[in-house]
């Protein structure tokens, strides 16, 4: 496979905010904007493997400006690096007001995911080419944001190995 620009993996969706989508503050709901986060990163992960994947994390989300009803979203999502069968992706959430036009970077998440073989197994991913400063940018400081997630995943394992399945 060769290596693939992160404009090949770029996903952009923008939607309206409706009364059902907005919590008891009246902004978007932070679980709704999270749901909205991991489908279109799965996209752009899919396009960047041509194979199917997994969420392995939610690295990090990052909520910066409430979004009101009065607002668009825009989510943009795609690719910055990637290890053997793991890719990061990076998210951006543009809020839009829809009346004077004015545009906030509401929030950004980066998640990684697993491409999978048709066994399911974990697969091998093309590298990934940026181009445009921001993916410059992104791309240059993941390998230091990759060795903190399996940090964190360790410590996770050892928790979790000290958690109890006891009933309540």
């Amino acid at each position: 496979m060769e290596a693939k620009y992160c404009k090949e993996s770029r996903v952009i969706r923008t939607s309206r905010v409706f009364p059902n989508d907005v919590n008891n503050h009246n902004t978007l709901f932070g679980g709704r904007l999270m749901s909205d986060i991991d489908q279109v990163a799965s996209i752009s992960a899919a396009r960047h493997s041509r194979s199917e994947c997994v969420t392995a994390s939610t690295d990090s989300v990052d909520f910066l400006h409430p979004v009101r009803p009065t607002d668009s979203v825009c989510f943009e999502s795609y690719v910055t690096w990637k290890g053997t069968s793991s890719m990061e992706v990076f998210v951006k959430i543009i809020a839009e007001d829809l009346k004077s036009g004015k545009r906030k970077i509401a929030a950004t998440a980066l998640l990684t995911f697993v491409a999978l073989d048709e066994h399911k197994r974990p697969t091998w991913v093309p590298e990934v080419i940026p181009e445009t400063e921001e993916e410059k940018k992104l791309h240059e400081t993941a390998p230091e944001r990759a060795r903190a997630r399996k940090e964190r995943k360790q410590k996770s394992k050892e928790l979790a190995a000290f958690l109890t399945l006891d009933q309540p």
